[in-house]
Formats: structure tokens, sequence, C-alpha cells
């Protein structure tokens, strides 16, 4: 059985497993030890030297990044396929997919920043949670526009195009910015939680939720330490949290990419 690594907060996990399950491939799930302590290692830092869920062990084989696990299982495991069938539709849901990745991950990996570990509070907390509602409220409407008049982001089934949005816009119900009910997008967004894949998977993620707060006391005495990359970092230098940044750097509660050795 392979082994994934994994966090059930973690979208990019999400999307593995809901491609998984969907596949009917059973997964031997685990959570790293140390994982997000900047101290992890064995088996999952020998599968991933980047330090990041999810990791994918399968016999000898060994893949990190979520998108190369997906090609990986959507290879090994070719039925049902994920992925729509001609090169142009291929290429539009890899873009869906990249998007969410990275300019949406971000939004949302914000706001637990701040609502679960405590980053900002007061007039300042508002203040980004107003700027990221409006964030949200714009990529929704793009994802909108891709979807059109179609039930699925794959067309007409489910497939990578959905997987690949639901962990997203289902993280930004949990923040309070959900599509409306009656929009194209909400529609879809019920129609993807009551496939048992992806049912799942959103339970899990609800019930590990509680354990924040835990995270959150030993985040400020710097034994935890969040990853700031990318567009996570951008994200929030351009949405009023230089400070924040400076604040985790002072109390070494934040860390950048791991370095390859």
């Amino acid at each position: 059985m392979p082994i994934l690594y994994e966090h059930p907060l973690s979208p990019y996990a999400q999307k593995v497993k809901i491609s998984a399950r969907e596949k009917n491939v059973d997964l031997d799930l685990r959570t790293p030890d140390g994982i997000g302590s900047g101290a992890s290692a064995g088996e999952f830092l020998a599968a991933n030297p980047r330090g990041e869920v999810p990791a994918l062990i399968d016999g000898d084989v060994r893949i990190f990044d979520s998108t190369i696990i997906l090609e990986y299982l959507e290879d090994r495991f070719p039925s049902p396929a994920m992925l729509p069938a001609t090169p142009e539709a291929r290429a539009r849901v890899r873009m869906i997919e990249e998007v969410c990745d990275t300019h949406y991950e971000a939004i949302n990996w914000g706001l637990g920043e701040i609502s679960w570990f405590g980053r900002a509070t007061g007039e300042k907390a508002q203040e980004i949670g107003k700027r990221a509602a409006e964030q949200t409220a714009k990529i929704q409407n793009w994802l909108t526009k891709q979807l059109g008049n179609a039930d699925w982001f794959n067309d007409r089934a489910f497939g990578w195009g959905d997987l690949s949005v639901v962990p997203y816009v289902n993280g930004s119900a949990g923040f309070g910015n959900a599509p409306d009910e009656g929009s194209p997008l909400g529609k879809w967004l019920a129609r993807a939680n009551g496939r048992a894949s992806v049912a799942r998977t959103a339970l899990e993620a609800h019930d590990s939720i509680a354990g924040m707060q835990q995270v959150a006391n030993i985040l400020e005495q710097g034994l935890f330490k969040r990853e700031y990359r990318d567009h996570r970092l951008e994200w929030m230098m351009k949405t009023g949290g230089p400070e924040i940044v400076l604040d985790g750097l002072k109390k070494n509660n934040i860390r950048f990419s791991y370095e390859f050795e």
C-alpha cells in the first residue's frame, strides 16, 4: 500500500487523497514527526527534502510535490482517469490547478496565520481579513468564468480540475468566504462535497482544526515554525503584514524553504 505523508489541513495533500479515493487506491496516511517544527527527519525528509507535505512512497518510489504525485497516480492507476481526454482540456485544468496552488492557497494560508496562530489581532486582523475576503471574491469570480455552464471544471465528469479547486473553496468557506449557495460556483461546491472522496477528505480537515490552538501555543515559543515561501510571503507582504514577517523572524517562528543537501 502506498504511504502518503500528509496533514489533513494541507490542500495539497487533500488533492492527492481525493484523487486516490476516486481511483479506489488505499493509502497509508501518516503525519510526519516534527512537521512544522523545522526539524523533520527520517523517511519523510528522505522522500521530500523540502520538508513539505505531501510526500508519496510507493515501494522504492519516492515522490514529492502534489502535482507530480497526481501525475504519478494517473500513470500508475489510470482508471478512472482524472485528467480530461484532449490536450487543450488537460492544459486548461492544469492552469486552474496552478492558480489555486499559488494565488488561492496563499489567501487561505494567510487567514490561517491570523485566525489559528494569532499573528495579528484587533484592527490589523480586521484589515487583513477584509482584504483577504475581497481577494477571495475576485478569484472565485475567475473560477466561475472557468466553470462556465458546465457541471464540473473537467466539463462532463468530476476530475483533475475539480479536485484541484475544492480544497481551496472549502477552505474559504471555513473562513466565512464561501461562494453564494445559489451561484454557479456554490452549486458546483455542493455537487463536489456530495462525492464520497471529497466529503471524507473535508471531514478529516475539519476534525484537525481543533489541534491548531495547541500549535499556536508552541508557535509563540519558537518551537513551531510556519513556512513563508513564494506566494505566501508575497501575500503577507502585500496584504498589510510586513510587521508580521519581521516579528516572526525576531521570534524565530517562521522559516523559509529547506536547503537541499
